[in-house]
């Protein structure tokens, strides 16, 4: 069992941090220097918790640019994953920027989680590229359209 909370960086943090520090720098080896940036204070973060209240999942929602939402930092803890938390949570992130009047949905993937995201509607645009020593691809999807 878990819940999703939506809301600012402010009020978040603390939460997506400690769920973005063990997933992106100690379990990816992703350089502190690299995870951190000013767009956090900007986007609207989702973090899931657990029944005891401990965050296990986060994901964040970048402010629009020209009716495009982009979709970033998503990251659920190695016990959780399987479990439909990262679909909730990018489900939460699409409506949200569907209702504020973005027309888009983009995010950069892992090439590993290409098909997660296949399946929630996204569709690759173009090829591989480096992303902080990770290959990633370029996703996007329509908004209005629902998540399976």
């Amino acid at each position: 069992m878990f819940t999703l909370l939506l809301g600012p960086w402010d009020e978040l943090s603390e939460a997506a941090r400690q769920v973005r520090t063990q997933v992106f720098i100690q379990e990816q080896g992703i350089p502190e220097s690299e995870e951190w940036d000013d767009m956090d204070a900007l986007c609207t973060q989702v973090v899931a918790y657990n029944s005891q209240g401990e965050p296990i999942a986060t994901a964040r929602l970048l402010p629009s640019q020209s009716g495009t939402a982009k979709i970033g930092r998503m990251a659920v803890l190695l016990a959780w994953r399987g479990q439909g938390i990262g679909a909730l949570m990018l489900q939460r992130l699409v409506q949200t920027a569907h209702e504020r009047g973005d027309q888009e949905a983009v995010l950069h993937a892992q090439s590993q989680a290409q098909g997660f995201y296949e399946l929630q509607g996204f569709e690759t645009k173009g090829g591989v590229f480096d992303e902080v020593g990770i290959p990633h691809i370029v996703m996007s999807r329509p908004l209005g359209l629902k998540c399976k």
